[in-house]
């Protein structure tokens, strides 16, 4: 029995599989603000659901109740869809999204490589990104993990390391193993922004990559608005203090120069507590909260 229902069945011609789940590591809400962007932008059509009830503990994605004047009027529940969708010059993707499973991996994995490999899919790109000493004053990097030297090739950072994987590194393996040449795409956030601050520039580095990539035209939405404003914003705020403007300088000579962040020492850095502490509480004020 398959984990999915198949809703529409069209003829795609050689898409791009983009993977953007929530929950896998992603800093700054970069992947699911690009998947966002992506999903509102272009003209998508949802071709298989998968079964939520299988896949996920709801303990640990609830659904969200809706009240309205004390009467409960119905719950959102977490949703899991392979969709598809045509870039700006009728070029075909397909985008995975929704909540990453908690459990059947392997066989989630090889259903998504199967239908991928039905809907003749040419590559498989996953998206994320991760906190690293990098300034938010200039344009994030991007690292990747390809399935082939070629891919790796491509003008991203490189690195070798051992990690924990999510089910985008499942699925990025299972299409390698299968024929498709996949890569992930992760872009890099300043360390010191708060977890659940949204940073949209690294957005739009995850969505030119993905362009690049891929060798699609793609749409950025109000998304280099938004980043200007975030980074007007920090500008301001680390303005304010010595300490943060002497690290921001030595993050954007690291950044200038090509060097490792970890050339300079960390112990002249303000730990992440106290940086985060103040921007949430710079950003409380901005809105006017109490």
């Amino acid at each position: 029995m398959t984990l999915y229902e198949l809703i529409e069945q069209p003829d795609l011609d050689d898409p791009v599989l983009v993977l953007a789940v929530e929950g896998w590591i992603d800093a700054g809400l970069a992947a699911a603000t690009a998947a966002e962007v992506l999903s509102d932008q272009l003209d998508t059509i949802t071709i298989a659901r998968f079964s939520t009830d299988d896949l996920l503990d709801y303990r640990a994605r609830r659904p969200i109740a809706h009240l309205e004047n004390g009467v409960l009027r119905g719950l959102t529940w977490p949703s899991l869809e392979l969709r598809a969708a045509t870039d700006l010059e009728g070029k075909e993707l397909l985008l995975l999204v929704g909540a990453e499973p908690d459990r059947l991996w392997q066989q989630f994995t090889d259903e998504v490589v199967g239908l991928a490999l039905d809907f003749g899919a040419r590559m498989c790109v996953g998206l994320g990104a991760y906190p690293f000493a990098a300034p938010h004053t200039r344009s994030p990097r991007v690292a990747c993990t390809a399935s082939t030297p070629s891919l790796a090739d491509g003008g991203f950072l490189r690195a070798s390391l051992d990690f924990p994987g999510g089910v985008q590194a499942a699925v990025e393996q299972g299409c390698h193993d299968r024929g498709i040449g996949s890569v992930g795409l992760w872009a890099q956030i300043p360390h010191y922004l708060p977890p659940a601050m949204p940073f949209p520039a690294a957005s739009v580095a995850l969505i030119e990559a993905l362009a690049r990539i891929g060798e699609l035209s793609l749409p950025f939405g109000d998304l280099p608005g938004r980043a200007e404003a975030t980074r007007n914003r920090l500008d301001e705020l680390i303005a304010q203090n010595p300490e943060h403007v002497a690290m921001l300088r030595q993050l954007e000579t690291a950044y200038e120069e090509a060097e490792a962040p970890q050339s300079f020492a960390l112990e002249d850095l303000p730990t992440g507590d106290e940086l985060v502490a103040e921007l949430e509480q710079f950003l409380r004020d901005q809105r006017g909260d109490s």
